[in-house]
């Protein structure tokens, strides 16, 4: 990204609009200005301390063109005068040179004469003197990485005949002298900006009265300036035709020229600053366009998703009533130095209006969980202790310990409602599903943190299950709130700990294995979040990792036939697309808007900033109606977008750095508060 920044900076500056001579032009009180100067010629000389005008000879003229080089404009003025053997005075911008080189190169070779419009077209008496000279050595450096040459005329942007010169401008005027520039002004202005019609910009060309000299003011870029084509076309012949001959301005001055060639270390760092805005060209085209079609994609999804949800709250029931599931289970807890918060958990287990047993796995606790859980003296609570050997091995052993052929689990932090292990395995009438994901929402939420987190459940986490549901293709049982066949378990290899995500990769074994996933939004369970920016970056590394991991490991069931294949390629792509590659692009979205703000169009930046929040915004709140949610921590919503997201990416770009260099990581415990708080929650409701 520091790269792209970096980009984004040098194609701003290059690129950063200007408004043509025409905004700034209009006569002045030459004020301060002495009168052979004002009264003078439309080319002046400051340089030396000496001040010289030099008039245009009668019967001569000198086309002159503004704010190029374009590269659709200017090579087919170019192709006209070139045909006429007319030579002209190009006065080009730093910015536009160093963007189009080739342009530049072409007019020198076919003899015409080259000035200094400044690098970005600012108005010279409003800058600085440390600014005036910035515009001047960029474009020069513009010109040696172009063309290889420096040039030591100048027309000052905004500028006009000299008779408009006034004490701001002829004090710049007197600066650049200074520095060595021969400053060009104009006899004819055409006006061709306007376009007001090839005919009409011929007739301003033409001096008045006839056989006068004349300096002609015409632009090559800034616009369609098809009318100054076809106005040269007839210019040209016609004036020829009255016994005029076309010249240089440094001609005008008695020279051959006002360019010399560059040195070795002028011409190296040109071509070095002409190199790195070409290539911060391609890069923010290529970077825009991704964005473009990832942003599609991600809008086209986010229409998607609420066309799933909305389908999925109004489906009927699988394959017709069945009958409904109310023999006992078992509910396997494991747990590692859970001592703040395992009470709660197993004392909400407890009170679960279906019939349930509980298994604790004590995974080598020194703060005495274990002792906590049997001080409780709850009914059908089993505590088993072993030595530590991560959360994937405990989580088996409770399941081999387990009377029942239905087993939930849950982590150690996560409460119950008194409903959801009844809702939660009712699905498991079809004898088809070998594993359901209930619905996991955070239980501390009071403070901000904890709000976007809660904002990112209920949007993110469950509209994504309710489309893999529908779509047949859930990718994972959160280890919060899952439950699963026995018998589906050992079909799938029970949890492995080739990963970190053991939820993730055992629903993915599941799939192969050929049983089906189901989600049931009702089933609801409150688990503790990250409490503070630390412990969020750790369970999200390890999320992002693991499922990584899990991608990888299941990845040949792109080729598999039957509901593997049918995961491989619907749930794969689908992860990949939007858990892994469209978040490591997220940060572009603000990168370019800060580029938009400063280079741009603030207000056309802002207000596509704006769509896109108000695109999530709804989907949100949609999100929040359909799981039953009060609407208020959606206030919260914009500073997550602009605080939360950039965390996301950093830690998806750590996974993605550990996944290359394929270091693996122990099972990493959360610092717990013990502060889930389970709100009041109607069952969620349709649209």
């Amino acid at each position: 990204m520091a790269f792209v920044a970096s980009v984004l900076l040098v194609e701003g500056y290059t690129t950063r609009g200007f408004t043509g001579d025409q905004e700034g032009r209009g006569a002045r009180a030459a004020t301060g200005v002495p009168r052979r100067i004002s009264d003078g010629g439309p080319v002046v000389d400051t340089t030396d301390d000496r001040l010289r005008s030099y008039r245009t000879p009668d019967r001569t003229i000198v086309l002159t063109f503004d704010d190029g080089p374009d590269p659709t404009w200017t090579p087919r003025i170019r192709a006209v005068l070139d045909h006429h053997h007319a030579p002209g005075t190009f006065f080009v911008t730093g910015q536009q040179t160093a963007r189009h080189p080739e342009v530049v190169r072409g007019l020198i070779r076919s003899g015409h004469e080259i000035g200094v419009h400044t690098f970005s077209h600012r108005d010279l008496t409003t800058q600085s003197a440390s600014a005036v000279d910035r515009e001047l050595s960029l474009t020069q450096l513009a010109l040696a990485g172009a063309a290889g040459i420096n040039s030591s005329l100048m027309r000052m942007p905004y500028s006009s005949t000299p008779s408009a010169l006034d004490a701001a401008s002829w004090s710049v005027a007197r600066r650049l002298g200074d520095k060595g520039y021969v400053l060009a002004f104009i006899d004819r202005d055409t006006h061709d900006w306007r376009r007001p019609g090839a005919r009409a910009i011929t007739d301003a060309a033409i001096p008045s009265p006839s056989g006068r000299g004349a300096v002609v003011l015409l632009h090559d870029a800034g616009g369609d300036r098809s009318q100054t084509v076809e106005a040269l076309k007839t210019l040209i012949p016609q004036l020829k035709a009255r016994g005029y001959r076309f010249t240089t301005l440094a001609d005008l001055v008695g020279t051959d020229r006002l360019s010399s060639p560059v040195g070795t270390t002028d011409l190296w760092g040109g071509r070095v600053f002409v190199a790195a805005v070409t290539v911060s060209s391609t890069v923010v085209s290529t970077v825009s366009m991704l964005l473009l079609v990832v942003g599609s994609l991600v809008l086209a999804r986010c229409g998607v998703l609420l066309v799933l949800a909305h389908h999925h709250a109004h489906r009927r029931p699988r394959n017709g009533p069945l009958r409904p599931v109310t023999r006992p289970v078992s509910a396997v807890v494991p747990a590692y130095n859970e001592s703040v918060c395992i009470a709660k958990t197993l004392r909400s287990l407890a009170a679960s209006e279906h019939p349930v047993e509980i298994i604790l796995v004590d995974d080598g606790s020194h703060d005495g969980t274990a002792d906590i859980a049997d001080s409780l003296a709850l009914e059908n609570v089993t505590v088993i202790r072993r030595p530590n050997g991560g959360k994937p091995s405990a989580l088996n052993t409770g399941v081999r310990r387990a009377s029942h052929g239905i087993v939930v689990t849950l982590d150690a932090d996560t409460v119950f409602a008194p409903s959801t292990i009844g809702r939660l395995v009712q699905p498991f009438a079809d004898p088809r599903v070998g594993a359901v994901a209930g619905n996991a929402k955070v239980g501390n939420r009071r403070r901000l943190l904890g709000r976007w987190q809660h904002i990112e459940y209920v949007m993110g986490f469950n509209l994504d299950r309710r489309m893999y549901d529908l779509l047949h293709c859930l990718p994972t049982i959160p280890g919060a709130v899952g439950a699963f066949r026995a018998e589906a378990l050992r079909d799938a290899g029970m949890m492995s700990a080739d990963t970190l995500a053991e939820d993730t990769d055992i629903t993915m074994a599941l799939h192969r294995a050929g049983w089906e996933i189901r989600y049931v939004q009702d089933a609801l369970a409150w688990t503790e979040a990250p409490g503070t920016l630390r412990e969020l970056w750790r369970q999200r590394y390890r999320w992002s990792y693991g499922t990584m991991q899990a991608t990888w490991k299941h990845r040949h069931a792109l080729l598999e036939r039957g509901p593997a294949g049918r995961f491989g390629r619907r749930g794969l792509p689908l992860l990949v697309a939007f858990q892994i590659l469209t978040p490591l692009l997220a940060p572009l979205i603000d990168i370019l808007a800060v580029y938009g703000l400063v280079f741009g169009r603030p207000l056309a930046t802002v207000l596509a900033w704006s769509g896109v929040l108000a695109v999530q915004a709804v989907c949100a709140a949609y999100a929040f109606h359909l799981d039953g949610e009060s609407l208020r921590p959606l206030w919260a919503l914009p500073l997550q977008q602009i605080v939360y997201r950039q965390v996301m990416y950093l830690v998806l770009v750590q996974a993605c750095l550990t996944a290359v260099n394929g270091y693996r990581l122990p099972w990493q415990r959360l610092k717990r508060s013990g502060d889930v708080m389970p709100p009041p929650q109607p069952a969620p409701r349709g649209p």
